[in-house]
């Protein structure tokens, strides 16, 4: 969350609608439509979706209540899983709205200016560096790609044959063993799956593994990977990983793929990274 709390200096009307705070959810180059905004819902309690210039720049913006983003309203609403997620359901429309007709900058979730003169100094003087993460994402999407592993079999049940301490341990110590070497293959085998689907992809990221309560599987996640694609290229990218997803299953690993989605993981707006990583060829 990335927010600039405080309310407008100019006092509302005594019968009108309380003090408010600019909520940015995205930057493009490419105008949204006014119908677009119009059917797009925001945050609750706030005023319709609309399209605010910085330049050549447009930002797709908010109205909402200082009462209830202020600081420590904000803070205390977000600690509550319900509106946690209803406020990432709203900056996740407000998103989709700006990237429908181009390649759009996602802002962190609550991204609060004191007003729209604020929120577009904020965003011109950054605009060398959006200017280039747009060009970065133009026509490319994102898509998500998990391994699970390893589907290991459950253990051999006991004989009824009475075994001696020694025995037991021998076994116990073989089947520990196996499964690590079990493990040990299948996490090989997601860095290779990784490895190749870089090849196709523009630029790929690793997100850390989700525990198993969290997956719904009762097996670790062993890669939890973005990668960014151009959509020329979509095609092969989705073949790969049914190629790799076939082969992974003979050795008791999943994988999967979903998308293609916004590409989030890849909207860095720091300039000093970006040139970074393009010097390094990225």
């Amino acid at each position: 969350m990335s927010a600039l709390f405080a309310s407008r200096s100019d006092a509302a009307p005594p019968d009108g609608p309380g003090p408010t705070l600019t909520c940015v959810f995205a930057v493009t180059d490419t105008p949204v439509p006014d119908a677009v905004c119009a059917a797009t819902p925001g945050h609750d309690g706030g005023g319709p979706l609309r399209v605010l210039a910085a330049g050549p720049l447009h930002l797709v913006v908010q109205d909402v209540p200082a009462a209830t983003f202020g600081e420590e309203a904000l803070t205390d609403r977000l600690n509550r899983p319900d509106e946690l997620e209803r406020c990432a359901r709203a900056h996740h429309r407000g998103v989709r709205a700006a990237a429908g007709e181009g390649p759009a900058v996602p802002l962190p979730m609550a991204t609060l200016y004191l007003d729209d003169d604020n929120a577009v100094r904020a965003v011109t003087a950054r605009e060398a560096s959006l200017r280039a993460l747009l060009d970065r994402l133009r026509d490319r999407t994102e898509w998500a790609v998990k391994v699970h592993g390893p589907m290991t079999a459950p253990a051999p049940a006991a004989t009824g044959e009475p075994l001696d301490g020694r025995s037991y341990l021998r076994r116990a110590s073989a089947r520990r063993r196996s499964e690590r070497e079990e493990r040990e293959q299948a996490l090989a085998h997601a860095h290779a799956v990784d490895r190749e689907l870089r090849r196709y992809a523009v630029d790929a990221t690793r997100h850390r593994p989700q525990s198993e309560q969290l997956s719904g599987l009762g097996v670790p996640q062993l890669l939890n990977a973005a990668y960014l694609v151009d959509d020329r290229r979509r095609d092969a990218f989705v073949s790969a990983v049914g190629e790799l997803a076939r082969a992974a299953r003979r050795s008791g690993v999943e994988v999967t793929m979903s998308g293609p989605w916004i590409p989030y993981s890849f909207a860095r707006t720091d300039e000093r990274e970006y040139t970074a990583r393009k010097e390094a060829g990225a």
